[in-house]
């Protein structure tokens, strides 16, 4: 990454962020006018309580803090979207103008480069960590309907509670707690996959595929770089679609797979690899951190 892209991937979504009072407000307002003071008021509480959380996330970059933008920042899309929908006199200017920079924020939120700045953020000492693709089985349907469910959950319960709408609002603001614990927990995982360079060497972190990390010290790592078609090192991307980075070592190593879930309960064995393949969110930027920390890179 250039000086500026990691400026902009640092303070891009802070600032956009702390916009959205003044650039999405007034469209809030707008679909909020006729309603009832409880539902107003919650609305307003909501609306506020997730801009306070999302400031702070975004101002502090972390692991923690890169699931929280990636699930508040498209949130507030949803939001405006809704606001859009409901406004009584139709949609103008103002909706229009919520709708992009809400869109921005999602966009920024969900980029490479903003998980790459954020997930440094809670590096230690000399080491670059760098994102990997989310497993194609889940980002394929599964990780956006527990990102909806608990949007949703979130939004109506509430909502609900305060139209008076006992029965349901009550039921549904407690599967959103439930739903918030369990499902930020499941998405935070997805934050902590990197490949990690560190003086002795690197270190693949990925718990969907790994029970374990793989630690190869430097003078272990025979070359490392795109992986080529039909490659027979070990597949450790977890179905994550995208071009693959290999590396290779030059002595075998032992890695232990994540079993599946109906397997959980057996015996896991060690298996011996000289080559395995993942698939970094940016993979150019894998081989040029390589380069610079003069590994062979092919």
């Amino acid at each position: 990454m250039t000086p500026t892209s990691k400026a902009i991937s640092r303070w891009a979504p802070a600032l956009i962020w702390l916009s959205l009072p003044l650039t999405a407000g007034t469209s809030f307002a707008h679909a909020l006018s006729g309603r009832s003071t409880p539902v107003t008021l919650t609305a307003a509480i909501g609306l506020w309580s997730i801009w306070v959380v999302g400031l702070i996330a975004a101002l502090a970059p972390s692991s923690v803090s890169l699931t929280t933008i990636r699930i508040v920042m498209p949130a507030s899309l949803v939001a405006a979207a809704w606001a859009a929908l409901v406004v009584p006199n139709g949609a103008d200017f103002a909706e229009s103008l919520a709708l992009g920079i809400t869109s921005l924020c999602a966009v920024l939120s969900l980029s490479a480069a903003v998980g790459f700045t954020f997930i440094n953020g809670s590096s230690y000492g000399d080491e670059r960590r760098f994102p990997l693709r989310p497993p194609g089985p889940i980002v394929l349907g599964p990780l956006e309907l527990v990102w909806v469910a608990m949007v949703a959950a979130v939004f109506s319960g509430p909502l609900l509670l305060a139209a008076k709408q006992w029965v349901p609002g009550a039921l549904i603001t407690l599967l959103a707690v439930a739903l918030c614990v369990g499902g930020a927990r499941a998405l935070h995982q997805l934050s902590k996959r990197w490949l990690v360079f560190v003086p002795a060497g690197l270190v693949l972190v990925d718990r969907t595929s790994l029970l374990d990390a793989l630690l190869v010290q430097r003078h272990l790592v025979r070359s490392i770089g795109l992986a080529e078609e039909g490659s027979d090192a070990v597949d450790l991307s977890a179905g994550a679609i995208g071009i693959q980075v290999e590396l290779r070592l030059s002595t075998t190593d032992a890695i232990i797979p994540t079993p599946a879930r109906r397997d959980r309960r057996k015996m896991i064995e060690p298996v011996d690899v000289d080559a395995v393949r993942f698939a970094p969110s940016r993979p150019g930027w894998v081989l040029e951190a390589a380069k610079e920390r003069r590994l062979t890179v092919d």
